[in-house]
């Protein structure tokens, strides 16, 4: 293996654009009320492609032991998780606006 291939793997491993990228975004966080008064988490303006969307979504579900699901460029959160959303977002390297 020459030293170029492992520079290069090494390079897209990193990904320094996506971490930037990421912390540039200002992500916003609401509770709707649904049908029959059932809250829900909106998290949105992220400027990502889907698939990392949808990625970021699977963690909060997990972290947060609730279902959702990814519509456009947001995320939707069955209950009112505004306490603890920030602080997950933030520890994928987003900048969260409450």
């Amino acid at each position: 293996m020459s030293n170029d291939d492992s520079l290069d793997d090494l390079l897209d491993e990193l990904d320094s654009h996506g971490d930037l990228e990421t912390a540039e975004q200002r992500l916003s966080i609401r509770m709707e009320e649904r049908r029959y008064g059932k809250p829900v988490t909106i998290v949105e303006r992220f400027e990502l492609p889907k698939s990392d969307v949808e990625s970021i979504a699977s963690d909060l579900k997990s972290s947060l032991g609730t279902g959702g699901t990814v519509d456009e460029d947001r995320i939707e959160l069955q209950g009112d998780h505004r306490n603890r959303v920030p602080e997950l977002l933030r520890e994928h390297g987003f900048n969260v606006q409450t």
